[in-house]
């Protein structure tokens, strides 16, 4: 297939251009660039892309395409709260809109990089299905829920959008992320020999290895389509169904001396959650996820340590508030995060 992978020089996209390929598809990106710089390691090789801003994406963008797989987005609560009106415009409907023209172009197959933080105020200790009721708390999250909604008005017999509720990701890519929650602690753990958490450490948080997601899309972009119309799909493991505390010790035995420490300060976190992710199994027979926290947390204190991580690094460039924060500071986007000429 010819895919068009939006986000392509992103955390997951990144990941995922090299998993698409090996598996015999033509990739083709599609980034505004915002992150493009954000590398820990060797340069990545990116696939053939258009630099563009999701929000100004043109039929020609997609002709010849058989298939989307729509990762673009402001990509966490913080940056959703930061300007939720900036979230709802890139995240919600410039996506729809991408929906509505591939449809147009004769597009097949649309796998939308929705989230497990649909779930949001959950709670409790049973396990959340895909027909659970929706509880988001945040922009990010609730932007997440209207996308969906507005692609099964979308759905018919020949365009197939999917939903892939990703549990939180983790794990090295070559352009990283440090403000998702096992990354951030892994780095917190060897810059200071503490693995902080603010939070009371109770919260549940389902989480996935990057590479397992791009796995998940792969498989799902392959599986009959009857298997996967129009179907929301959470992606990850049971196995890494932890609480933050959980996570946390994890990390102390990953980074040699580092100490827990839970401060509370921010109190009991509201997203709470844990999930069920037995459909996509079912669904894709054979797809199951490789990586553990434990595994994960092993090598990303690996690789901050073969790369040389830095607190400054840490805390700017690969923290995604802060490097939009620096762009816009230098004049380099606008209030919109539009490049400036």
């Amino acid at each position: 297939m010819r895919v068009l992978l939006t986000g392509h020089q992103g955390y997951l996209g990144t990941v995922m251009a090299p998993v698409l390929t090996a598996a015999g598809h033509e990739v083709v990106g599609l980034d505004a660039g915002l992150f493009a710089d954000c590398v820990l390691g060797p340069a990545p090789a990116d696939p053939p892309g258009h630099r563009v801003d999701l929000r100004d994406v043109t039929a020609d963008h997609l002709a010849g395409v058989d298939a989307v797989i729509h990762l673009a987005a402001l990509s966490n609560d913080p940056l959703g709260s930061l300007a939720p009106e900036l979230t709802y415009d890139i995240n919600h409907h410039a996506s729809v809109r991408l929906a509505r023209l591939a449809r147009d172009a004769g597009v097949r197959r649309f796998l939308y990089a929705s989230t497990c933080s649909v779930y949001g105020a959950a709670g409790g200790d049973d396990l959340v299905a895909e027909d659970a009721p929706l509880r988001p708390v945040t922009p990010y999250a609730e932007s997440k829920v209207r996308v969906e909604d507005d692609l099964h008005n979308l759905a018919d017999g020949d365009f197939t959008p999917v939903y892939m509720r990703n549990a939180t990701a983790f794990g090295y890519s070559p352009r990283l992320r440090a403000d998702i929650v096992l990354n951030n602690l892994v780095g917190h753990a060897l810059l200071s020999g503490e693995v902080l958490v603010l939070s009371d450490g109770t919260p549940w948080r389902p989480l996935v290895h990057a590479a397992d997601i791009a796995r998940a899309f792969t498989a799902a972009l392959g599986a009959p389509r009857e298997a996967v119309h129009d179907r929301a799909f959470n992606i990850g493991s049971e196995t890494n169904n932890v609480t933050v505390a959980e996570i946390a010790g994890q990390v102390a035995e990953a980074v040699s001396g580092a100490k827990v420490v839970i401060t509370g300060e921010t109190g009991a976190d509201p997203r709470s959650y844990r999930v069920d992710f037995s459909r996509f199994r079912a669904a894709v027979p054979g797809f199951d996820c490789e990586w553990t926290v434990k595994r994960g947390a092993l090598e990303l204190a690996d690789v901050y340590g073969k790369f040389g991580l830095t607190r400054e690094d840490f805390e700017q460039r690969f923290t995604r508030l802060a490097v939009l924060r620096a762009a816009s500071g230098s004049g380099a986007v606008d209030d919109t995060l539009r490049w400036r000429p």
